[in-house]
């Protein structure tokens, strides 16, 4: 069984994406919405979902992780409260996913009005790390990584540097081993899920893995829709600083290794490895 955790805090497009999720499975799965702080005026009836409501709000990491305390799937599968999904997409992801492997699925850009995918938008499949200098405080990004995508195209299961942390999938044995999503340094931010999950994947000896075999389709919600999750920028800004001093500073051997894996990278300097290293 896969335990699908939607995160959701204030979310207009949440019960389109539950009956989404519901319509496109073709396996066993549950569904568990964390209602962050809010109760939503509606709630899917379907058996399969169930609601977790916190209030006062705990914040995305803690919702997340009080998911999957209750998820009793083989698999787990984060996704945001505004997607949609491939129909099949839950045994697709789990046939390519083994005991040390984070799964994404190929990410297109949602139309909501539509409810579709907006086809004028190509797929992404790869993302890597921006240059981590060229942000204040120095930092770990993810980025469309485009070059890649068409070297590869023909390869459906391959590696990827980094994601969105929109949705991935994994064995809940995975998520348990390495005790994600860590609240303590992040201060609980949704900010560097993903490179949370990918890079302690990785050098761990697992794989981030891109499955282009199926896809799901994220809206961008920007001033339009709003954020859910109150971000603080101060506490966003100390969060980037752990997160780069924890993968980097710290981890400095396994993070060359996973950049040589993966060179080269766009927007790189051939000396990063004189500059990147900082008090």
């Amino acid at each position: 069984m896969v335990s699908i955790i939607i995160p959701s805090r204030n979310e207009i497009f949440l019960e389109k994406t539950i009956q989404n999720l519901l319509d496109n499975a073709t396996g066993e799965i549950e569904i568990l919405v964390v209602l962050d702080g809010y109760n939503p005026p509606e709630r899917n009836t379907d058996p399969r979902v169930r609601y977790i409501h916190h209030e006062p709000g705990i914040g995305m990491r803690a919702g997340i992780n009080s998911a999957a305390k209750m998820a009793k799937g083989e698999f787990l599968m984060k996704i945001d409260a505004h997607c949609m999904v491939d129909s099949g997409f839950d045994q697709k992801l789990t046939v390519d996913c083994t005991d040390n492997t984070v799964v994404i699925p190929r990410r297109y850009k949602l139309d909501e009005d539509k409810w579709s995918i907006k086809e004028s938008e190509p797929p992404v499949d790869y993302e890597h790390f921006i240059y981590p200098l060229k942000f204040d405080p120095i930092s770990l990004h993810g980025f469309r990584w485009k070059e890649r995508a068409e070297s590869r195209k023909d390869i459906l299961i391959d590696d990827t540097l980094s994601f969105q942390g929109s949705c991935w999938f994994m064995k809940k044995s995975h998520f348990d081993k390495h005790g994600f999503l860590t609240i303590e340094g992040y201060n609980g931010l949704p900010q560097q899920e993903a490179e949370e999950i990918g890079l302690t994947t990785w050098l761990s000896g697992g794989r981030v893995v891109v499955n282009k075999k199926t896809w799901y389709a994220h809206l961008f919600k920007g001033a339009k829709h709003g954020r859910g999750y109150f971000i603080d920028r101060g506490q966003t800004r100390d969060c980037y600083r752990f997160s780069y001093n924890h993968w980097v500073n710290e981890n400095k051997e396994g993070f060359i290794q996973l950049i040589e894996k993966f060179w080269p990278i766009p927007g790189w300097p051939t000396n990063w490895k004189e500059k990147l290293w900082i008090p």
